[in-house]
C-alpha cells in the first residue's frame, strides 16, 4: 500500500497537480487546508507546494512593493511542519514557494523580486512549456535524480534564494543567470526542493516524474 505524503495548501484549486505527481510517482497524496491544525502524526512524508511569497520579516526583511501580503497563517504552519519533518527524519520536496520557505526556515534569505523576471515568470498560459535550462551541481542528489547534466524546466517565480541557510547546499542553477534552482540537504534521508514545477511538466517531460518517484521512494 502506498505511503502517505502530507500536502498543505492555501487554495484548493491549485493542489490537483501536485496530488496527481505524487500518486503517480508512488506515493498517497492526502491534500489539508493550513487553515487546520496540522501534524505528521499517520504520514511519511510531507510535499510542500508553490504559492505566495514567505512573509520577509520572517528573513529580517521589510517588504518591497513587489513583495506578496503576507501570508502568516501559512508561514507558521508550513514552518512548524518542516520542523517536525526534520525532527522525524521525514522526506520532504519542496517547490517553488517550497523551496523557499525551507530556505528560510535554515536561516537564509530570499531575493525578493528577481529584476530579470520576464526569464522566471514569463506567465506562460501552459504550464508544462520550458522557460531556460537548469545545470545540475556534480554528486548532488538532485543530479543523480536527473541522470543528465541539464533539464529544461518551466518557471514562474519572482523571488529567489539569496543567503543560502545553514545545513543547505546548491544542487542547481539556471545556466545562464545562475540563480538557485535547486537545494538539498545531504544529513538528511531526502530533503530536496527545486525552484521549477515539475508537477506540470511530467507528462512533456517525463523524466521530471522521477523527483516524485525517488520521493516516494524514500518513504
Amino acid at each position: 500500500m502506498p505511503k502517505r505524503v502530507l500536502i498543505p495548501y492555501r487554495h484548493a484549486k491549485k493542489v490537483a497537480a501536485y496530488a496527481d505527481a505524487v500518486r503517480v510517482g508512488g506515493a498517497e497524496p492526502v491534500t489539508a487546508s493550513v487553515e487546520n491544525k496540522l501534524s505528521l502524526d499517520g504520514f511519511a512524508g510531507l510535499l510542500l507546494m508553490g504559492g505566495s511569497d514567505v512573509n520577509p520579516t520572517r528573513f529580517g526583511e521589510t517588504a518591497r512593493p513587489e513583495t506578496d501580503q503576507p501570508d502568516d497563517e501559512r508561514d507558521e504552519a508550513e514552518l512548524r511542519l518542516i520542523h517536525e519533518a526534520v525532527e522525524r527524519e521525514l522526506p520532504v520536496f519542496g517547490i517553488c514557494r517550497g523551496l523557499q520557505i525551507l530556505n528560510v526556515y535554515h536561516g537564509g534569505t530570499l531575493v525578493q523580486h528577481l529584476e530579470a523576471n520576464a526569464r522566471h515568470d514569463p506567465e506562460k498560459e501552459d504550464h508544462s512549456v520550458s522557460a531556460h535550462e537548469v545545470a545540475f551541481v556534480l554528486e548532488s542528489k538532485l543530479a543523480q535524480i536527473a541522470a543528465s547534466a541539464t533539464w529544461q524546466v518551466n518557471s514562474r517565480h519572482h523571488q529567489a534564494v539569496k543567503k543560502l541557510g545553514a545545513k543547505l547546499h546548491i544542487s542547481a542553477r539556471d545556466l545562464e543567470d545562475g540563480t538557485v534552482e535547486g537545494i538539498e540537504r545531504r544529513d538528511h534521508r531526502f530533503l530536496v526542493a527545486v525552484q521549477w514545477h515539475p508537477e506540470d511538466q511530467t507528462k512533456r517531460h517525463p523524466e521530471q516524474l522521477r523527483l516524485f518517484e525517488r520521493f516516494a521512494a524514500a518513504l
